[in-house]
């Protein structure tokens, strides 16, 4: 069948002459090859504002920009700083490889798009779109899955544990992007497929298909990416806060049969920095966690009752999702006391902090412990 033939064609020129009454909708730019890949329920929305694609675009060029510049950092000081090249600091590695990828892919192309307010670069790139962004979110994912459980092998087994090893670090790097691809070359074989979104300048998955196939594949995508981490990540962190929580309060009862306020020995200090540590990896799962919480939503809706979701919602929650490769960085560079040195040395200008306080060195000193306990 010809392009001129085809109804979605007769559909978008009638929209462009002012057919059926006149009634525009946000599908009403986009390029006649796109239309094959638009769910009818997009035709149901009325253009959007032009101001939100200016204030979507905005936004996703400053979190590109901000995420690209530090995960690049991040890359670079830890790759180039010898105390810093531990097993335990590959998954950081792999991390800030996985966000820089995300933004590279994510943030040039929906600018362009927020420009011309639809997509503008073929089917074939907008598959691709979508599947960079389900590689790379799923890459982050289960780093930070792997992260999580590092961190309590180091804390809750403490020297009983199996050191994480050089060879072991590499090893589950390679099982997260294997993994990775597989979930994101399912789509590419029928198993649900890529497909614009929301207003049209973003492309992911087709949650709003109505066969059960490609539903089949969100939920069981949903779980083994984002329900299973979670659930892993809780479990390591409750007895990583249970095992600090233990620790305190044997250091308090010992202080007490002392006669003494508090026990100031290296190993309190270096426990309290341990607990500062877990709180910091808590907080940018926390991070993660709310950053991908509302596109999961979003997807979870369309599989069950699609009616309710709006192109302004969606594209809202998948620049949330996106802006999880900005956080991570910045967590870093707040907390880890040795990236921060070697950030001062290298790029002094960009370290407000002149002197290091009392935290810092402690968390430096678990920082060297722990690596101490990975290269054992």
């Amino acid at each position: 069948m010809s392009v001129m033939g085809d109804p979605n064609f007769i559909a978008w020129a009638a929209q462009r002459s002012g057919g059926y009454g006149g009634n525009l909708s946000v599908v009403d730019k986009a390029t006649p090859d796109m239309l094959h890949l638009i769910d009818p329920h997009w035709y149901s929305f009325p253009p959007m504002n032009p101001l939100w694609y200016g204030i979507l675009g905005f936004t996703i060029g400053v979190l590109g920009f901000v995420s690209i510049m530090g995960n690049g950092m991040v890359v670079y000081i830890f790759s180039s700083t010898k105390a810093l090249r531990t097993p335990s600091n590959l998954l950081v590695v792999n991390l800030a490889i996985s966000d820089f990828c995300m933004m590279l892919c994510m943030s040039p192309a929906m600018v362009v798009n927020c420009y011309n307010e639809t997509w503008v670069f073929g089917p074939l790139a907008c598959e691709l779109y979508g599947m960079a962004g389900s590689l790379f979110g799923c890459g982050s994912i289960w780093t930070m899955t792997f992260i999580a459980l590092d961190r309590y092998n180091v804390i809750v087994k403490g020297l009983s544990a199996k050191p994480l090893t050089k060879k072991t670090a590499l090893l589950r790097i390679l099982i997260i992007w294997v993994m990775s691809i597989g979930w994101t070359l399912a789509p590419f074989f029928g198993w649900n497929r890529y497909v614009p979104e929301g207003n049209l300048t973003a492309c992911g998955t087709d949650y709003l298909a109505k066969d059960w196939l490609s539903k089949s594949y969100l939920l069981v995508y949903g779980f083994f990416v984002y329900f299973l981490p979670l659930i892993i990540i809780i479990y390591s962190y409750w007895f990583i806060v249970q095992a600090v929580a233990a620790h305190e309060k044997s250091m308090r009862e010992q202080a007490k049969k002392m006669n003494v306020a508090s026990l100031r020995s290296s190993e309190a200090a270096q426990t309290s920095a341990e607990c500062k540590l877990a709180k910091i990896a808590l907080m940018t799962i926390a991070l993660w966690f709310f950053a991908w919480t509302p596109y999961l939503i979003i997807n979870f809706n369309g599989v069950f009752d699609g009616s309710k979701i709006s192109p302004l919602a969606t594209i809202w929650s998948s620049l949330f999702a996106k802006a999880n490769a900005v956080y991570n960085p910045i967590v870093y560079g707040i907390s880890h006391p040795k990236y921060r040195q070697a950030l001062q040395k290298k790029f002094p200008s960009l370290v407000c902090a002149s002197e290091p306080d009392e935290t810092a060195s402690q968390a430096s000193g678990v920082s060297h412990v722990t690596e101490e306990k990975s290269n054992a």
